[in-house]
């Protein structure tokens, strides 16, 4: 095919726009705080698995949770993974429901060999998102209502997000060792708006205020993994990847501002305040480290288990108060079956079933109370006749319990993710012309 490598560039460039720019659009009044809401890290074929993958790997799946992975990407073969997905998300304070949805673009993913046992990968990825759309009315009768303020309506919105661009290698030190690391840019924008505004227009000011922070900086993941083979096909890995707690570049950049509802009026708008604060270490990321352990049989079966730590109560965000920071623990499961991996004859026989769950400790602590997160997932792949390349869908159901005794709220989020897994020939030499 000789227009392959100029439809794959395309392919990427569009993907690599539609990224940068898009971000989810779904509404979490928690993605005020800190970073926002954190996206779980691994492909389609790793979340369908609750987001196993740190002693997962695969000719031809790239798990960039664990570089020394990418060791296992054939000699001869190119891949290109990349995935969309859409999540409808229902908020609850026990009384009370709000629904939201929105699809957007998920990750690109490309790896290929470059020696026998040397792998190279690379990827953007999300890291988090910070979109919220909050409304409340203040009228007399309510709880905290003021009659010297009267009825007021307050207006909270969240945008931005950020992202990861990584490129790494893995090498197969020995038949049953690899190590490897990550080369990982991170950056992007957070934008929060707070609008106050009184019915009392006439002798009142309504406020404004508009708070910007953009990170930036370079950070790396180290893995190893250990695979040990197995009598008749079963084989059993051990993998650990580690992320060092990071210093990383912020400007904050903060305005306040009132403003009268008559546009003549000499006073609107009139700026209370205004910061713009540049910094190398305001914002500094916690170490993560990751181990995980799989069991299964070639071309059959695979199981694998998670663990994975974060200090975030030692991290630092340019703006954000320490308090609301807590460290993170997930327990991530997940296994797949195939029934007949190489069935040219039967469809169903060829699907890779998946199936997995996970259960952590959010990041973020309010009110004296840290946010849970328990899910569950499944998926399936479906591989293109006589070739590996594939489709793959994902499900995922993500409950995050707040104490609604302590004035926070529960959220539910539904996600369907599908993405095209792509595996091609490139670095076969011809045998005829």
């Amino acid at each position: 095919m000789q227009n392959r490598p100029v439809a794959i560039l395309f392919i990427i460039t569009v993907f690599i726009t539609c990224s940068v720019k898009g971000q989810k659009q779904v509404n979490s009044p928690y993605s005020r705080f800190n970073l926002g809401s954190i996206v779980p890290s691994g492909s389609y074929r790793s979340l369908a698995m609750g987001g196993t993958g740190v002693a997962m790997r695969d000719n031809n799946s790239i798990y960039f949770v664990n570089p020394s992975s990418y060791s296992s990407i054939d000699t001869t073969s190119f891949l290109l993974d990349f995935g969309s997905d859409y999540s409808i998300s229902v908020l609850s304070d026990g009384v009370k429901k709000y629904n939201s949805d929105d699809m957007n673009f998920g990750h690109l993913l490309i790896g290929f060999p470059l020696a026998k046992g040397l792998g190279f990968a690379a990827g953007l990825v999300p890291v988090s998102n910070g979109y919220y759309n909050i409304q409340e009315i203040l009228k007399e009768g309510d709880t905290g209502y003021d009659p010297l303020a009267g009825k007021i309506m307050s207006t909270h919105k969240g945008d931005g997000s950020l992202t990861n661009f990584f490129i790494g290698s893995g090498f197969r030190l020995t038949k049953n060792f690899s190590i490897g690391a990550n080369l990982k840019i991170l950056f992007g924008e957070l934008d929060r708006t707070n609008q106050f505004e009184f019915e009392d227009y006439a002798n009142t000011f309504g406020q404004y205020n508009s708070e910007k922070l953009r990170i930036r900086g370079l950070n790396i993941d180290y893995g190893a993994q250990y695979t040990a083979k197995l009598k008749k096909d079963y084989f059993f890995t051990a993998g650990i990847s580690f992320t060092a707690a990071k210093n990383y570049r912020s400007d904050l950049e903060k305005i306040s501002e009132r403003f009268a509802s008559y546009t003549a009026s000499a006073y609107s708008p009139d700026t209370l305040y205004y910061i713009n604060n540049s910094s190398k270490d305001s914002t500094r990321l916690p170490s993560v480290i990751r181990l995980g352990v799989s069991f299964g049989k070639k071309d059959k079966f695979v199981a694998g288990i998670d663990y994975i730590s974060s200090n975030w109560a030692e991290a630092k965000i340019h703006g954000s108060r320490a308090s609301y920071l807590a460290n993170s623990k997930s327990w991530l499961f997940g296994v797949e079956y195939i029934p007949d991996k190489f069935s040219n004859s039967s469809f169903l026989s060829r699907v890779e079933y998946r199936l997995g769950g996970h259960v952590s400790d959010n990041y973020l602590m309010l009110n004296g109370a840290q946010i849970k997160e328990y899910g569950a997932s499944c998926g399936f792949g479906i591989r293109m006749r006589n070739s590996f390349s594939k489709a793959t869908v994902y499900f995922d159901f993500t409950k995050k319990n707040g104490a609604i005794s302590k004035g926070l709220h529960n959220e539910n989020f539904y996600t369907v993710g599908v993405s095209l897994n792509l595996y091609d020939f490139w670095f076969m030499k011809k045998k005829f012309d």
